[in-house]
């Protein structure tokens, strides 16, 4: 498996080559290369750092691995140990820290692990910062510490606490009315930290909660990628228990997923919709998404008056473009809801808070509230990548095939056609390509899809 090196982070498989997966040496390095950024664009300065990690199984190794890596550059550790992703970005500028680790591969299977790097605002590097890190990683250009001079560091175990108090006191949430409301909600925290930080967040709002591999032990009981073919217990559990609905996150929580109470998926693309529509109706505003996000979220942002806008995939892109038009909300079609009142990155406690208080003030079950909403289906597909495959040769081919077509090539080629799309790009996370489409029916997006990844493995010749 090759190490994956991308603006989402730097990831790979445990174990086996330096190089060429997520080793030992390969943690080291990309810390001390993170460190010694840090460092170069704070000369002079004594520099804190915020850490934590997922459930992961490896992840005590990683962790100790990069946090010693640090206090050796001299860089002081604010240790929030079992943590989630958006936690980290909300601790690192209420710490005035100098940047943050996350210890995640986010949905990747537990055999994965990660570094995701975050500036001082909390918020994912840039490309060009990513680049600087890789080059230094690439040099070896590292300087540790004397030994007078090493960072120090301090355990808080707080953070999540802080973190939920950070999302009850917004403006939009209203626990009270939630709490009036008795719901009844079934998590599948994935046995990692959602598993501690959602049931925490709902209890506080007086909802009853029933767990689901809340146990957070980093023994993944599915596939951890919130999609539908994962989730057959939690859609079971949820009508046994005569829920209200049901919460998935993924290992990191920052991706949220919602099972209506009726059993089915609401579906991810419309959990960003959906809160999107509670927001824009108290604030309204304009709007951004990625590429591969749902249509509807533009046909909601359009009947607040407002303005929507597509990013490139990905989360520091979502982030600049929000920031550029002034977005009130976004995120990504994956389940990721972007607030910017509490942080400008995807967080699924805000996500659950927002939309608790929206149900609360609804006269809906959840699987009406999802009716709701215009009706557009997507497919989700991917095609695994051999050294062999000219990704770039395949997508250029593809383009010109479809010249006469809406073609947007920020990312990946995204072909609109009048009454559905396909979106073909190559991952940052995993060495596939992803075949995206979007329909009015479910039926045709898999139909679009099917055609789709044919014609790529024509092309490619798999």
């Amino acid at each position: 498996m090759t190490l994956i090196k991308s603006i989402s982070g730097i990831r790979g498989t445990i174990g086996g080559n330096v190089g060429d997966n997520l080793t030992p040496v390969d943690a080291v390095k990309f810390a001390s290369a993170y460190g010694m950024f840090l460092k170069k664009a704070n000369p002079k300065k004594r520099l804190k750092v915020c850490i934590g990690r997922d459930a992961r199984i490896s992840g005590p190794m990683i962790h100790n691995l990069v946090v010693n890596t640090l206090v050796g550059l001299g860089i002081d550790i604010i240790d929030l140990g079992l943590s989630t992703t958006p936690t980290v970005e909300v601790a690192v500028p209420l710490e005035q820290a100098d940047g943050g680790i996350i210890l995640t591969a986010s949905h990747n299977p537990k055999q994965w692990n990660a570094l995701k790097l975050l500036n001082a605002k909390g918020e994912f590097l840039s490309g060009a910062d990513g680049a600087q890190i890789l080059e230094i990683a690439e040099s070896e250009a590292f300087d540790f510490v004397d030994v007078d001079s090493l960072g120090e560091v301090t355990e808080n175990d707080a953070y999540m606490d802080i973190h939920i108090d950070e999302v009850l006191n917004l403006p939009l949430v209203d626990f009270e009315a939630v709490a009036q409301k008795k719901f009844k909600v079934v998590v599948d925290g994935v046995n990692s930290s959602g598993g501690i930080i959602i049931p925490k967040v709902l209890e506080q709002m007086g909802v009853e909660v029933v767990k689901l591999y809340c146990e957070p032990n980093g023994h993944f009981p599915h596939n951890p990628e919130p999609l539908k073919e994962h989730l057959t217990d939690i859609c079971e559990l949820v009508v046994a228990e005569k829920a209200d609905f049901g919460i998935v996150v993924d290992p990191d929580v920052d991706r949220l997923a919602f099972i209506s109470n009726d059993g089915q998926m609401f579906g991810e693309e419309y959990t960003l919709v959906a809160i999107a529509d509670y927001v824009l109706s108290k604030t309204p505003g304009n709007t951004v998404s990625n590429m591969s996000s749902s249509r509807a979220l533009h046909d909601i942002t359009e009947k607040h008056n407002g303005s929507y806008q597509a990013s490139a995939v990905g989360e520091v892109n979502v982030v600049e473009l929000m920031k550029k038009t002034n977005a009130i909300i976004g995120g990504e079609g994956n389940g990721g809801i972007i607030y910017p009142e509490i942080h400008y990155g995807r967080d699924a406690v805000v996500g659950v808070a927002l939309f608790l208080t929206y149900l609360a003030n609804q006269d809906k079950t959840v699987a009406e509230l999802r009716a709701s909403y215009p009706q557009y289906y997507m497919s989700k597909n991917k095609i695994e990548l051999t050294p062999q495959i000219d990704v770039d040769n395949v997508l250029k081919t593809m383009t010109e095939k479809y010249a006469n077509e809406n073609i947007s090539t920020i990312d990946g080629v995204k072909i609109d056609f009048p009454t559905e799309w396909v979106h073909l790009r190559k991952s940052n996370t995993e060495p596939i390509i992803r075949i995206y489409t979007e329909a009015p029916t479910q039926a045709e997006a898999d139909t679009l899809a099917e055609r789709f990844v044919n014609e790529l493995k024509v092309i490619a010749g798999i």
